[in-house]
């Protein structure tokens, strides 16, 4: 889940400075999910389901998950996301892979050339909380309408690289182009595609060489990048921004695409 003030949520734990960050101090990434695998001739699925007990975390509901990776014949991974509740919570349910298209091990992302297709963003404060202004991306330092190299603005967007939330240019809930990341070198292509409204760009700038990838290799600052598509940040608290609520007998539903070409 993304970062929010606890304003309205004063049960759930502040895990961020003063704020609830990914869903609490044991979020759905560190739970033991259930897993089924599902195989035909062009694609191949794991199916994690998930029971969220009412009260875990302080959040209400007895809350339901399951999520569908898909990876098919055309080099493309589908994450459906499915959730149900018998009480009005709130939800936003993305993932926070981390991308190197050189390769893992083989250096950092700021040669990649990244476009994200947003007009808009949600301006941060100081704690990366929305202001809730959502100013044109035109002539800003973050603006990614045009393909460009990561490392051209990382130093002028503030902190130490990008971790903004982009408002897509889409009509609500239909699966359209997000993102597109190349690399130079080994010529690879990263798409994105998702019916969520928003796509979290973030540079893996708090990154610090203590994790390790399977080849043992340290994952320093600005060894990866993620695209999360989510609900926008603060949601909860922010009437003007896409409602991240769940009521009792709606069906949550998204997907994304992440698709690798040369």
């Amino acid at each position: 889940m993304s970062i929010f003030r606890c304003n309205n949520w004063d049960n759930v734990v502040i895990n961020n400075g003063e704020n609830h960050l990914h869903g609490g101090i044991e979020g759905f990434d560190k739970k033991i999910w259930n897993a089924e695998i599902f195989e035909n001739e062009s694609d191949i699925c794991l199916s994690l389901s998930y029971l969220s007990a009412d009260g875990e975390e302080n959040y209400p509901g007895n809350l339901h998950v399951k999520v569908n990776y898909t990876l098919n014949n055309k080099n493309e991974l589908s994450v459906k996301y499915f959730a149900k509740t018998d009480k009005t919570t709130t939800l936003n349910l993305t993932q926070h892979s981390y991308f190197n298209l050189k390769g893992e091990g083989k250096g950092d992302i700021l040669d990649h050339i990244i476009c994200i297709n947003a007009d808009k963003y949600t301006k941060p404060d100081a704690n990366l909380i929305p202001t809730g202004e959502m100013p044109d991306l035109l002539q800003n330092t973050l603006d990614l309408r045009i393909e460009k190299a990561i490392k051209e603005n990382i130093k002028k967007v503030g902190g130490n690289g990008y971790d903004h939330n982009y408002i897509l240019n889409k009509k609500e809930g239909e699966l359209s182009f997000a993102a597109k990341v190349a690399e130079p070198e080994s010529n690879r292509i990263l798409e994105v595609y998702t019916t969520k409204p928003g796509i979290q760009f973030y540079t893996g700038n708090f990154l610090d060489s203590s994790l390790t990838g399977k080849s043992g290799n340290a994952y320093f600052a600005h060894a990866g990048f993620c695209l999360e598509t989510q609900f926008f940040p603060d949601s909860p608290n922010k009437p003007e921004f896409p409602s991240s609520f769940l009521k009792a007998g709606e069906i949550y539903e998204h997907e994304t695409i992440f698709k690798i070409s040369l």
